[in-house]
């Protein structure tokens, strides 16, 4: 279980080493470690399972090593631990892996049916040798006194028949008709797939370049972004730059220039200091790779990313007014004690303005003095969270700016019927683009724009004739193919038994001859 669940949301291993990096002040994949980890016990305790049914299969009795057992109570601890971590810090997780069953379930379901033909190969054995286990003993009790021994030993070989067949073919049969209850948004009609969903390249593609930087956002024009997402912080003379985290340790060398003011909030530095950090050696060393997956840059892009310095938020509009690309940015709330506190979305608005991009171009996510934009700058596409149609309605909101995972379990179906365009954030593995697409969502925000603005056509997409066609296949291969495995088992039991009978017989009348002659 925590395999599967560590490996349906590997589109949030970013932000599990980020949330353990706010808590060590260090950059690290642990994420993948988990990952490893897991794969390991998983492997460990699989081939342990293979292991003792390869010994019940050869009669030998069953011994554990009190290696093993150490090991097992150990893994046990662990695995019940961190399914604690997960149910009480990391819910979000369970909802991914939830998700992913829309996708996966289509293929789950023949794959099981798959598994359960493989299973039938020993079931059918142990079933019809209790079976022949059961003739034999019912045929010594007709010249054995001990009728009651005998009954109670039969019964006991009927219920363990029971207990490994009913649960096999009760399984089977829920596999059966499982596609009944299956709902798969890439399930559907060809012609009624909606188109592809536009990108925001998050922090731009911060797989190509350091996130939040110059080199970043224009990859992600030219990986084709339809708009693009930043992070705003003020500094203390009151200049917008983008900047993610809140302090600088982990995309730029403040350690190096000031150590002991790594941790400062980036908002009480004046940007006179801000402009002459460095926000791009980081990328290039392996250390500190935001992701795992990336791939190697060219010599051109190294030298460019171990330039770069943090951009100001007028940047980045000349940028998307240049290309004609919308922008989008979550603006942070300065610390106490700086000079904007209480009045930095007017001073933000304000450079805004006078940068003269097209207000059509600013999507605008705030919601705190909400109605001072909308007068001051009524062309910005106002963009609202999670709110309900109604106050959408009456804030005169048409765009929402939604988590995932949070949106596929509080209505999709409402926002779409009330002509509400969504934008998910951060989707960056194909198969949850895959569902984003088959869910006709509008736009995504995601990290790997590089991959997904590759994509043609969903993963995972069938129609329904097709995989009512699969499913019957499946369904009518396997039942012939179980059937087959069991009448083989019972054909060699009953050329067993005839062979044994055979034997008994002239054993009997070697008996019956040999009285005669004495």
């Amino acid at each position: 279980v925590l395999l599967f669940v560590w490996i349906e949301t590997s589109n949030e291993y970013f932000g599990f080493d980020w949330v353990i990096f706010l808590g060590t002040g260090y950059w690290f994949f642990w994420s993948i470690v988990l990952l490893s980890l897991f794969g390991i016990l998983t492997a460990y305790s699989s081939l342990l399972v293979v292991l003792a049914f390869l010994l019940v299969w050869e009669g030998y009795e069953l011994y554990l090593h009190w290696c093993h057992k150490i090991l097992i109570l150990l893994m046990i601890l662990l695995c019940s631990f961190v399914l604690w971590i997960l149910c009480q810090l990391w819910q979000e997780r369970w909802l991914t892996a939830g998700l992913s069953l829309q996708i996966f379930a289509p293929y789950m379901h023949l794959s099981g049916i798959t598994v359960m033909v493989i299973l039938s190969w020993p079931v059918a054995f142990y079933l019809i040798h209790l079976e022949e286990e059961v003739r034999m003993r019912r045929y010594k009790m007709m010249y054995d006194r001990e009728t009651a021994k005998g009954c109670n030993i039969l019964t006991k070989l009927r219920a363990l028949q029971v207990t490994i067949g009913l649960p096999f073919f009760l399984i089977l049969l829920c596999l059966y008709i499982v596609p009944l209850g299956i709902h798969s948004p890439c399930i559907q009609e060809e012609d009624k797939l909606g188109p592809k969903p536009d990108f925001f390249g998050h922090r731009g593609a911060p797989m190509l370049g350091p996130e939040n930087t110059m080199m970043s956002f224009e990859k992600a024009v030219e990986q084709g972004a339809y708009g693009l997402e930043s992070d705003v912080q003020l500094s203390y003379d009151q200049v917008p730059f983008l900047m993610h985290d809140n302090d600088l340790r982990r995309t730029t060398n403040i350690r190096n220039v000031q150590p002991n003011a790594s941790i400062t909030h980036s908002s009480f530095f004046l940007w006179s200091f801000l402009s002459t950090l460095n926000a791009g050696k980081w990328f290039v060393q392996s250390q500190f790779k935001p992701f795992y997956h990336m791939k190697p840059l060219s010599r051109a892009d190294r030298e460019k990313a171990e330039n770069q310095r943090i951009p100001k938020l007028t940047d980045l509009l000349e940028l998307a007014q240049k290309e004609k690309k919308f922008v989008i940015f979550d603006l942070n709330t300065p610390p106490r004690k700086h000079p904007l506190r209480h009045t930095y979305i007017r001073h933000v608005v304000s450079v805004i303005l006078a940068s003269k991009i097209e207000q059509h171009l600013i999507f605008w996510l705030p919601s705190f003095d909400r109605q001072y934009v909308q007068s001051r700058a009524p062309g910005f596409q106002q963009v609202g969270q999670l709110f309900s149609i109604e106050r959408l309605t009456k804030e005169n909101i048409s765009r929402i700016n939604v988590d995932y995972k949070r949106l596929f379990y509080k209505g999709l179906k409402d926002y779409k019927a009330a002509n509400i365009n969504i934008n998910l954030y951060i989707v960056n593995e194909p198969w949850l683009y895959s569902l984003a697409w088959c869910s006709r969502i509008h736009s995504v925000t995601t990290d790997n724009i590089q991959t997904l603005s590759q994509l043609n056509h969903p993963y995972f997409f069938m129609t329904p004739g097709y995989y009512m066609f699969m499913w019957l296949l499946m369904d009518s291969v396997s039942a012939v193919l179980i059937f087959a495995i069991f009448y083989f088992h019972w054909w060699r039991e009953s050329k067993k038994e005839m062979f044994n009978n055979s034997i008994h017989t002239d054993l009997r009348s070697l008996s019956t001859t040999e009285g005669t002659w004495e």
